[in-house]
């Protein structure tokens, strides 16, 4: 009878390239079983135990887990699954790898600080750690909603990085990830996904589309012409936008006509459609995907939703400043005029303390340099001044007024309005709905509460006018109290500030001046 060959653990060692310790432990978790003992009282295997080892060490260098090899080996779970359970693993293992190398490659293109960086932004979380909380971000906001035309570009998100991304794709993958573990994105994305579900997104889509162009091109345009969200001048933009709303699919209530119940519904789909986070959401998926990045309608949908709050029935904003017009009294120390021509000469005196060099310098005016602030103040007067003579400047407020001397724009903008502010009859003549002595009150408001911006920026003293600014304090309060103060509006949120501070300071803390 032949004899069955055997091999001690060293040469079953060296055979399949294993350390003898190693050949030892499987045989203690049984992944191979020894078939005796030499007389010296060292392992010894048979062929099956060789080749079982060497499968073993195959497997193990793939990197399954010893319960894993031996379930395979045993027969316990068919290999095929093992195999195709690890190949899976492995895919995973690559990806993230390949996360790692784009994101090193991308630090070599940059400069050490922007590298350190970026580094830094990575470390704060494991593509694993990412793609965990792109799925909880998925299930919060889909949940139970039918919401098919939304599930498909939420899933993007979780999308992995380009084999070789650009710096775009690298720094639009971070920022996702970091937006979606925002909570204020889960909330906006699910309103979102609510009001989704309740539309027939497929057959809405074009002209939807089609409703989204015309109502931000209308906007545009109140925009560049210069006209306040919050004023009286906007509810005609709110009509015409509304006007084409009724007859479009998304009038899912079958408003018939302009009113407050026409006015909350399209607010609501606005706010919903137009969430800052929400549009930058949009556009990191596009720049993940190599596709042409969105124009934003953030500003657009800021400026309508505002116009929208600040006049919810037609002409509420006008009816509301109509009640105010009928109030003839003059609360100005020595009467409009003369508080107007007040501050209109210590502004003056401001602007020519202004230098280029102040310039670039910012101001209490969100996203304003001091250049900013003169071109508006010049414009302010120019807008006022022509309305009072019947002749509103032809150019754009965001047009450049100030040319190469901004004392020079100032003086002659500030000249032409008191000139025409002094015309005979002006404070009692009609214009609209207003009396004269009202378009006066506006620039006189405007120069007071602007110079106290300039004043803070170039670093001056505040405190302007002081008795002109306490009787401005219950007049700007009855004008702009109830206007919405919203990043569309003319006014930010009011800011704390103790009652006995300067009259002025009160002021701008009232219109949401730091």
């Amino acid at each position: 009878m032949k004899s069955v060959q055997r091999w001690t653990i060293g040469a079953v060692a060296r055979q399949v390239g294993l350390p003898v310790k190693v050949v030892r432990h499987w045989s203690e978790v049984g992944i191979v079983v020894p078939v005796g003992r030499t007389e010296g009282g060292y392992r010894c295997y048979d062929a099956a135990g060789v080749a079982r080892l060497q499968l073993a060490r195959t497997l193990r260098d793939l990197g399954m887990g010893l319960p894993e090899i031996r379930a395979a080996l045993d027969r316990e779970v068919e290999l095929t699954a093992v195999a195709a359970a690890h190949a899976e693993a492995l895919e995973t293992q690559i990806r993230r790898l390949r996360t790692h190398q784009a994101v090193l490659r991308t630090v070599t293109r940059r400069t050490t600080r922007e590298g350190l960086a970026l580094m830094a932004r990575t470390a704060q979380m494991s593509p694993d750690e990412r793609r965990a909380l792109v799925q909880d971000f998925l299930v919060e906001v889909l949940g139970d909603l039918d919401v098919p035309q939304f599930r498909d570009g939420l899933l993007a998100a979780g999308a992995e990085l380009p084999d070789d991304p650009t710096d775009e794709q690298v720094d639009a993958w971070l920022e996702l990830g970091e937006l979606v573990a925002d909570g204020e994105l889960r909330a906006a994305m699910r309103r979102l996904a609510e009001y989704g579900a309740k539309q027939d997104a497929q057959d809405a889509a074009a002209e939807m589309q089609a409703l989204t162009e015309r109502w931000t091109a209308r906007v545009r345009a109140a925009q560049q012409a210069g006209t306040a969200a919050d004023s009286p001048a906007a509810d005609e933009v709110v009509a015409e936008v509304i006007d084409a709303w009724l007859t479009s699919s998304a009038n899912t209530a079958g408003t018939a006509v302009d009113g407050p119940e026409a006015r909350a519904q399209l607010l609501e789909q606005l706010t919903a459609a137009t969430e800052p986070t929400v549009e930058r959401f949009w556009q990191l998926l596009c720049v993940l995907g190599g596709r042409p990045e969105p124009a934003g309608i953030g500003a657009e949908g800021e400026w309508l939703t505002t116009a929208i709050r600040t006049n919810p029935a037609p002409g509420a904003r006008r009816t509301k400043l109509e009640a105010l017009y009928g109030d003839a009294s003059d609360p100005w120390p020595g009467g409009v005029l003369t508080a107007f021509t007040r501050v209109q000469n210590t502004v003056t005196e401001l602007v020519r303390g202004t230098t280029v060099d102040h310039f670039d310098l910012p101001t209490p005016c969100t996203d304003w340099s001091v250049r900013d602030l003169l071109d508006h103040l010049v414009w302010e007067n120019l807008i006022w001044g022509g309305l009072a003579q019947g002749n509103p400047p032809s150019t754009g407020h965001t047009e450049d007024h100030l040319g190469n001397d901004h004392v020079a724009a100032f003086e002659t903008a500030a000249a032409q309005a008191r000139e025409a502010f002094h015309q005979p009859g002006l404070l009692s003549r009609s214009f609209g709905p207003a009396p004269g002595r009202r378009l006066v009150e506006q620039l006189l408001i405007e120069l007071l509460v602007h110079g106290w911006d300039l004043a803070t920026a170039i670093g001056r003293r505040r405190d302007l006018e002081p008795e002109i600014a306490r009787a401005a304090l219950p007049v700007v309060h009855e004008i702009y109290g109830d206007l919405p103060r919203t990043a569309g509006g003319s006014i930010a949120a009011a800011r704390d500030i103790p009652e006995d501070a300067e009259p002025l300071d009160r002021l701008a803390a009232f219109l949401g001046r730091a």
